[in-house]
Parts: structure tokens; C-alpha cells; sequence
């Protein structure tokens, strides 16, 4: 059993190490030059992915003709604002891009570049509402954007105006909950909700521009100082050489505005992102095979654990369980993949995060059924057994085991299909997989329905087959 429990931390180790030495691998981009920077790819014209899956937008043009300007790399995640935010803080990132506002609050936390740009915050109803100013929301449901200058405002003037403010993390569902009735209204910042609007977001706005908040570029407080200032460079460069009023006249300009796709049926948005959709799939399917394969390995010995005759052994296992079992998804998915980091001063790739997350989180539920299988084998079978000279580990492979794996198989092929929905969450962590590619989908073209329909297809469809497949090898094992 010593073996086991070393087994055990022997492969989680191995998984940390492979975290370790990809963040040693960063760091060492570092000293060439190239900054790792997070953005929420959900909040267009200033960053969102285009028809090429590539990440543009006002924030992503200024990034790169900056480190242009001053002879560095980026290399861009998209992890959403408040993975960005919590991997900057945690050093998993050197800083972060995504319309950030400036704030004493975030000022103790974050140096923050020189304003790169400034905004005023409007307020957006639906376009049959009868709401025209801000009087009129007394007693209403109030929608914005976590982190945005309009999440600020909103909340500065809620007991003045007695509304009641509900917070969301991205754009198309802010626009949606204020769509179909659920807010009255939405506050955001002036160019995002009017391209929303050029996109054919059924809002309208109906107040001028009010409190001007000034977005930047930050970094952890007292690190990357050397990046901080050659932003602070560039930026100054660009405004000056005029490539500053070219980058925002692009997004903001006359001419600026964004046309919707010719296609906007199921068909037609399939078709235009069958490439991003693709690479979110097999993504998905990669990060499920590999966090099931350490998961099993996990459950199969904490599961076994709780079968021996031993009350420590036993409470370990009992204990792993119920830890693992009890925590929820994303608190552990936050917890490994920018607390340990916080911790430790190693990075965690965002993909090792989330097979480590899995690992624990469905190893917990297959030890389970595991303990329960072998549990549910008559207790005579192994006291017959022992009767006849066999020790206690040759009872367990020869008699116990065969019969309890014919009992967990139903078992293990379900837990393989919630591992691959379970992936979803994982978004939160910046992991490209079929749900985040979906929100980027949407940010692009606010058709959240339509795209959402599509990936939950996408899902059925795979599950399903999955099923089958199961089913016929469950059928011609004979198990």
C-alpha cells in the first residue's frame, strides 16, 4: 500500500513538474524579450476575435505595434477579464489588456501604464423600451459587465436612483438579459455599445456620455517594470508618429462600422467558424482524454485504498474523497491555476491546470464507485477465499476485482462523459475549448442563440457517439 500512496503523488508530481518546467520555459522567453499578456477576447471593438480566429481590436492593435515600436514579442492569451486580472496577480501572466479602468481600487493592486484611451459611459434599453433617462429606473433590474468603467458607474449611482445592479462577465449575455426583458437597461461604455448596436444588438441608447473613465495597461505592482515603461514608450511613440489615430480610427472611424455576415443562419455561422469550432472540439477532446487517464489512475488507487484492511489507510482515502469530491469545479480550477502560482512564484499552464483540476475532481468520483464496487461483492467471496490459503492481495486480483469491475463499468463510461461536459468550466482559465471558442463566436457577431445551438449539438452529437462506443465495446467484452 506504501507503493500505491507513492504511485499516487509520484504522478501528480510528475504533472506539477511539467507545470514547472513549461513556467521555467516562459520565464526564459522572458529574458528574449517576449511578454506573456492576458485580454478578454469578449469585448469588441477593443479586443475580440475576427473572422480569421485572430485576436484584433483597438486594445490587441495598440499591444502589438508597441512591442513593434520597442523591439519586444507579445504572446496574447485570451483568458476573459477576470482570469486575466487574477493571473496577473497571481504572476502566471506578465500583464493585462482588456479595457481595463483605471481605479484607486485596482491602483493598489496594479501599476498601470499611462491612459491609452479615454470613454463615457452610456446607458442602452431595449428598443421597444419606454425608459429614457435614468429617473426611471427606480426599482428596476440594472445589467453590466464586470471590471467595465459601466459596472463603476452603474454602482456610484444605484442608491441615487434606487436601481438594483446584476453583474455579468460577458458582453452578449449583459445585451441579452436586457433583450428579453430580464434588466430594464445596460450600462457600458460608449464604443462598445454602439458596436454591439452596428451588430444588430436590439438596444438603443438613450443618454449622452457621462463620467469619462481612462482605460491602461497594467501589470502586478512592483514587477515588470521594464515592460511598463516600454508601453509608456510606445504609446507616447504612436500618438506621436500619428499610427495611435490610425488604430482607433479603424475600430471608431466613419468607416469603421461593422458589417454583419451576408449568412446568419445555423448553416452560414457553421460554415464561417467551422475552423475556430474545430480546434475548440478536439481541445475538448484532448483535455478529456488526457484528465481521464490520470483521473482513473487517481480514482483506481484511492479506491482501493478504501478496501484495505487498514482504519489510516482507509480514513486517507475517505478523506481524499471526500476533499476532492466536495470542492466545486471552479473553485478548484481557480485555486490550482492561479493560487498555487500566487504561492509558489511557478507558473501552471493553463492546459496542466486543468488536467490536474479533473484529475482530482472526477478521481474523487471514480474512487468512489471503485470503493463502492468492490464493496458491494459479497463479503463471502473474499472470506471463502482467504479460507483457502490465498493472501489477502491475490483474493482481491483473482476473486474481488474481476466481479467489481463488471459492476463499475457503467460507471466509468458515465464519468467519462461528465468529464467531457465538466471541460466547459474551464473556460474560466483561458482554455480554448468548444464553450470559450463559443463566447468568442458570440462576441463577434452577439448571435448567442444561434451559436450556443451549435455547440450544444456539437456536444449531443459527440456524447452520443461516445455512448454507442461505449455500449459495443461493453457488449463484445462481455463484461
Amino acid at each position: 500500500m506504501k507503493r500505491r500512496l507513492f504511485a499516487v503523488f509520484s504522478f501528480v508530481a510528475v504533472l506539477f513538474a511539467l507545470g514547472l518546467g513549461l513556467g521555467y520555459s516562459s520565464a526564459s522567453a522572458k529574458t528574449q524579450q517576449t511578454y506573456t499578456i492576458g485580454t478578454d477576447v469578449t469585448f469588441p471593438p477593443f479586443e475580440f476575435a475576427n473572422d480569421q480566429n485572430k485576436y484584433v481590436g483597438i486594445d490587441m492593435d495598440l499591444m502589438r505595434a508597441i512591442a513593434k515600436d520597442q523591439g519586444f514579442k507579445v504572446n496574447i492569451k485570451p483568458l476573459g477579464f477576470n482570469a486575466a486580472v487574477q493571473a496577473t496577480q497571481s504572476g502566471q501572466i506578465d500583464g493585462v489588456i482588456a479595457g481595463m479602468s483605471i481605479t484607486k481600487e485596482r491602483a493598489a493592486t496594479f501599476d498601470f501604464s499611462n491612459p491609452y484611451f479615454t470613454s463615457g459611459v452610456v446607458m442602452a434599453v431595449a428598443k421597444n423600451s419606454k425608459i429614457t433617462d435614468l429617473n426611471a429606473l427606480k426599482g428596476k433590474r440594472v445589467a453590466v459587465k464586470t471590471g467595465t468603467s459601466g459596472a463603476d458607474y452603474a454602482n456610484s449611482i444605484k442608491n441615487k436612483y434606487g436601481f438594483k445592479v446584476v453583474t455579468f462577465d460577458d458582453s452578449n449575455n449583459m445585451y441579452e438579459d436586457v433583450t428579453t426583458g430580464n434588466s430594464v437597461a445596460c450600462f457600458e461604455d460608449s464604443p462598445v455599445m454602439r458596436y454591439a448596436i452596428q451588430q444588430g444588438s436590439k438596444l438603443k441608447i438613450v443618454t449622452k456620455p457621462a463620467e469619462s473613465g481612462s482605460y491602461g495597461f497594467a501589470v502586478k505592482k512592483g514587477q515588470n517594470k521594464a515592460l511598463l515603461t516600454a508601453f509608456n514608450r510606445g504609446l507616447a511613440n504612436l500618438k506621436k508618429n500619428g499610427q495611435y489615430d490610425k488604430i482607433t480610427e479603424r475600430y471608431l472611424g466613419k468607416d469603421s462600422t461593422a458589417k454583419p455576415a451576408d449568412d446568419r443562419s445555423f448553416l452560414g455561422l457553421l460554415k464561417q467558424n467551422k475552423g475556430a469550432l474545430w480546434d475548440g472540439f478536439v481541445e475538448t477532446l484532448w483535455l478529456t482524454v488526457v484528465s481521464i487517464f490520470f483521473a482513473t489512475l487517481f480514482g483506481v488507487i484511492v479506491g482501493l485504498m478504501g478496501v484495505v484492511p487498514s482504519k489510516f489507510i482507509n480514513g486517507a482515502s475517505t478523506t481524499l474523497i471526500y476533499i476532492f469530491r466536495g470542492l466545486p469545479l471552479l473553485v478548484l480550477a481557480l485555486f490550482i491555476y492561479t493560487g498555487i502560482p500566487s504561492l509558489t512564484g511557478q507558473k501552471i499552464p493553463a492546459f496542466v491546470a486543468g488536467v490536474i483540476t479533473l484529475m482530482f475532481n472526477e478521481g474523487a468520483y471514480i474512487a468512489a464507485f471503485v470503493k463502492g464496487g468492490i464493496n458491494a461483492v459479497d463479503h463471502g467471496q473474499m472470506e471463502a477465499a482467504r479460507s483457502l490459503g490465498l493472501p489477502f492481495g491475490k483474493s482481491m486480483r483473482k476473486v474481488i476485482l474481476p466481479q467489481g469491475i463488471k459492476i463499475m463499468v457503467p460507471s466509468f463510461i458515465n464519468q467519462f462523459i461528465i468529464t467531457l461536459k465538466d471541460t466547459s468550466i474551464l473556460s474560466i482559465i483561458g482554455l480554448l475549448e468548444l464553450t470559450q471558442t463559443g463566447k468568442i463566436i458570440i462576441a463577434r457577431n452577439l448571435e448567442g442563440f444561434k451559436v450556443w445551438t451549435i455547440v450544444a449539438v456539437i456536444y449531443l452529437v459527440v456524447i452520443t457517439l461516445l455512448t454507442w462506443l461505449s455500449n459495443w465495446v461493453q457488449r463484445r467484452t462481455k463484461i
